[in-house]
């Protein structure tokens, strides 16, 4: 990272980011042409990891994208305000961000898809549904892990 005075590195301030975003840009290759998509997720911290859970429809342009090329980049953000300032050369933007880079790995087994739901209904929604085995089959969920991931913050 070249601002490394805008790094942050402690873990509970990283988490309240992802915590605070809804949204996350998931970027991939199609044969060296980048595509990227928004998507919702859910999320879970454990040993120095983050997995991100998805859910989509189960055929699509992305899918087969990420059936070829697996490796992904993650980006987020969130915290942005203007700037202002009486020199036109000083006006910026405040923003908080985090990237991070991984393989997705689809979801097959029924009951880690519902946990994956439930992830991405507790951080979307706030709460856990009661989701059935054919909820779950009916969408395609896939996560991605990294520990290969950084955080930066630029306030006023």
């Amino acid at each position: 990272m070249r601002r490394k005075d805008r790094e942050i590195t402690h873990i509970h301030t990283i988490l309240d980011l992802v915590s605070e975003c809804k949204v996350c840009r998931l970027a991939m290759t199609d044969g060296g042409v980048p595509y990227i998509v928004p998507l919702n997720y859910g999320y879970e911290y454990a040993d120095g990891a983050l997995t991100f859970y998805f859910h989509s429809a189960r055929e699509g342009r992305k899918l087969e994208i990420l059936k070829r090329n697996p490796t992904v980049c993650l980006e987020l953000d969130g915290r942005g305000e203007l700037v202002e300032d009486a020199n036109p050369c000083a006006y910026g933007y405040t923003f908080a961000s985090l990237i991070g880079t991984g393989n997705v790995e689809f979801i097959e087994d029924t009951e880690e898809k519902i946990y994956a739901l439930n992830r991405i209904m507790k951080h979307q929604a706030g709460i856990e549904a009661p989701f059935t085995a054919s909820m779950a089959d009916a969408v395609c969920l896939y996560k991605m892990t990294t520990s290969d991931f950084t955080c930066k913050i630029r306030a006023k």
